[in-house]
């Protein structure tokens, strides 16, 4: 199934492809700040729609993860980076996502702020 999502103004567009049963809540404070619900997908299954340069990104801590937004309405759409074997991931906020109701999500926690 392809799921279609934006910033809230649109300067940031993409679609992913697949199908999610549980998303993730982290309480790191990166994550917590911004209330971001993530569906993490290859990067093969993820199409930015709409140039690169609309984008700014942060990271923090080890680097390991660009945290994308939008400059112009501050929405963070995604992320990107590796998960633990190197395989290219998109953490995608389903908070993002057209027609997502996240009161019917199944959310699984994570204690990031420990790691």
């Amino acid at each position: 199934m392809a799921h279609k999502g934006s910033c809230h103004c649109g300067k940031i567009a993409y679609e992913v492809e697949g199908e999610f049963h549980e998303v993730t809540e982290c309480n790191c404070s990166n994550c917590s700040r911004r209330g971001y619900l993530l569906w993490f997908v290859p990067s093969d299954k993820f199409a930015l729609k709409t140039p690169e340069g609309n984008m700014a990104h942060y990271t923090f801590n080890k680097h390991r993860i660009k945290h994308y937004f939008c400059p112009a309405c501050g929405s963070a759409p995604f992320g990107m980076g590796e998960d633990g074997k190197g395989n290219k991931m998109v953490a995608v906020n389903v908070r993002c996502l057209e027609g997502v109701d996240p009161r019917n999500l199944k959310i699984r926690f994570v204690d990031g702020r420990s790691l």
